[in-house]
């Protein structure tokens, strides 16, 4: 039982002490005297974690100033509007181990997509969506506008009215992210829903591929705000999974050094959580030591692993990490009581 009113951090703090368990704590213990000195975090995610509702602790950590800037699968970036758009219309199947072929392909003649044990409604998600997004693209064609990807997701979940909602506003992160003009990127959005969406359009001659920036823009525009936010002390990388939506943005530190030959600031903190396996030549599975070699890291930056599953991990690390910066103070002596 908590003797605090820190639960959840006096919970970790008091039971995290070995294996994975410990390189959770450590790292949230890093997060969180990084954030205290001034210091920003940016976060890479990759997976389906929008569809696993991780906006519930995502989205006030982003309110309350502890994420300052994410790279996104497109995946991610539309499911978080999904989730807000058509909550109601999601199904879950707990039992999706034991599923057939036949079980998937009425998953499918039910016009539902799944992703683990839940799905996204086609009608009421991609189909709805695509009402109000297509006429954006079509003005942004028309007036010859080019925007990033994740521009035109921002101004829509800006202009939805409350009664759109079917999901809960205080937990959809990509209208706390919008709210909060926070930079983001989305690399490789092309193989998202909306992305495949877009090509036929493009490939119909509706609009023209040029209204969305590319993911080389993305790049260029993102040295500059790199450099923004890694004022010291610094911003640190929290990552979630692999793929694209990690390496695209550490990438950005070298870049700056080698291609731009400018000075740069080297990330502040290191925190991957993946379930993947180092194996040979994978990136999800790397270590962060591997990174020193290609100058996205040194070896002083604060590293942490953690071999666990996301949709675990990560809401116990936020909401630790809100109980800390809503009360400093306690969470501090709570620190320093159990000798941090």
């Amino acid at each position: 039982m908590s003797t605090t009113d820190l639960p959840i951090l006096e919970f970790i703090l008091r039971n995290y002490n070995n294996f994975n368990a410990r390189s959770t704590r450590d790292a949230t213990i890093s997060y969180w005297r990084h954030i205290e000195a001034g210091g920003k975090m940016f976060w890479a995610m990759a997976g389906a974690m929008s569809s696993a509702q991780l906006g519930i602790t995502l989205a006030p950590a982003i309110r309350e100033g502890l994420v300052h800037g994410m790279s996104v699968t497109g995946a991610n970036l539309e499911e978080s509007l999904f989730r807000l758009v058509a909550h109601h219309g999601y199904k879950d199947f707990p039992d999706y181990r034991y599923f057939t072929k036949e079980d998937d392909t009425r998953i499918l003649e039910d016009r539902m997509r799944r992703v683990t044990d839940t799905s996204i409604p086609e009608d009421e998600a991609f189909r709805a969506v695509e009402k109000t997004i297509v006429p954006m693209w079509k003005l942004a064609n028309e007036t010859n506008t080019r925007r990033f990807w994740h521009e035109y997701f921002y101004e829509l979940i800006r202009g939805l009215p409350p009664e759109a909602h079917e999901g809960s506003a205080e937990e959809c992160w990509l209208l706390a992210a919008a709210e909060a003009d926070l930079p983001i990127v989305v690399p490789g959005y092309e193989d998202s829903t909306f992305g495949n969406i877009f090509a036929s359009y493009v490939k119909f001659g509706d609009v023209g591929a040029q209204i969305a920036k590319s993911g080389i823009e993305y790049m260029a525009a993102f040295y500059d705000q790199y450099k923004e936010l890694s004022v010291a002390p610094g911003i640190g990388f929290f990552q979630i999974g692999g793929g694209i939506a990690g390496d695209f943005p550490i990438c950005v530190v070298p870049s700056i050094k080698y291609d731009l030959a400018q000075p740069v600031q080297p990330w502040a903190y290191f925190c991957q959580i993946s379930d993947s396996t180092t194996s040979y030549g994978s990136y999800s599975g790397a270590t962060p030591n591997e990174k020193i070699t290609w100058d996205k890291l040194t070896k002083d930056t604060p590293m942490f692993v953690i071999e666990s599953d996301a949709t675990i991990v990560v809401p116990l690390v936020l909401r630790a990490l809100l109980e800390c910066k809503r009360n400093p103070a306690a969470a501090n002596a709570l620190l320093a009581r159990y000798g941090f």
